[in-house]
């Protein structure tokens, strides 16, 4: 898997740009995402409604749609598929700009309230472009899904590959990478190996920041997805 090295190099800037001037969130606490009271008024209808199950995708600014609408981001596509193919899951898009691992480990309880059947967890990314230990991101990861699981044990699990620039070093850019297919094997997840290829280093696919996705490149990364989701939504489905 190539990725461009001088692009990312750019957005490494670009990013830090951003959390410099402040215009990406970095707040832990959220409030309660319109999507998830949705999901909450669904439990008060007629017990039809109830068979629905719940996809949570559970992530930072590439989840939430940076810089789009909300039903331009790839979980809104994503259960735009859903629908189209008549399957009785609701998505719920959780994503928070800025997120790092650690602010997840420390939300993800609150999400959890909710039952949650297909966990898709895209996670990661801020840690890598912070310079944060692969280390510390291994284990809040493994603490996230670990949460996860003891909420539901039959829970199906999603882990969204991330990688970053080469601007940090490329031992550190490889233990980053690495800590996705480690957990995955780990865990016995699935794995997207690497959730923006065939987006990232494409200009035209991202917006001028350089690091977050348009509307196609949204469309690009629901292809990425759902190549990994939709087996998982089948097992669910038939447990």
């Amino acid at each position: 898997m190539k990725i461009k090295n001088l692009y990312f190099a750019y957005a490494f800037t670009a990013l830090a740009a951003l959390y410099g001037c402040g215009d990406v969130e970095t707040t832990n606490q959220v409030e309660e995402p319109s999507s998830a009271r949705a999901a909450a008024q669904e439990g008060e209808k007629p017990a039809a409604a109830a068979e629905t199950k719940t996809v949570l995708f559970f992530g930072n600014s590439l989840t939430a749609g940076y810089g789009l609408e909300t039903d331009q981001a790839f979980p809104a596509l994503i259960q735009e598929r859903i629908d189209s193919l008549d399957l009785p899951y609701k998505v719920i898009n959780a994503g928070v700009s800025g997120e790092t691992t650690a602010g997840g480990k420390s939300r993800i309880d609150w999400l959890l309230k909710q039952p949650v059947d297909v966990f898709v967890l895209e996670l990661g990314a801020n840690d890598g472009l912070r310079g944060i230990d692969p280390a510390q991101t291994y284990t809040n990861l493994k603490a996230i899904i670990e949460k996860v699981r003891a909420k539901n044990p039959d829970v199906k699990v999603v882990l969204a590959g991330m990688q970053i620039p080469p601007s940090m070093g490329q031992q550190y850019a490889e233990e980053f990478r690495g800590v996705f297919t480690r957990i995955a094997e780990e865990e016995n997840v699935a794995l997207i190996p690497f959730l923006l290829e065939g987006v990232a280093g494409i200009p035209k696919l991202n917006q001028a920041d350089g690091i977050h996705p348009t509307v196609e490149g949204q469309k690009i990364v629901a292809d990425n997805v759902w190549e990994v989701l939709a087996p998982a939504l089948q097992q669910d489905a038939e447990a």
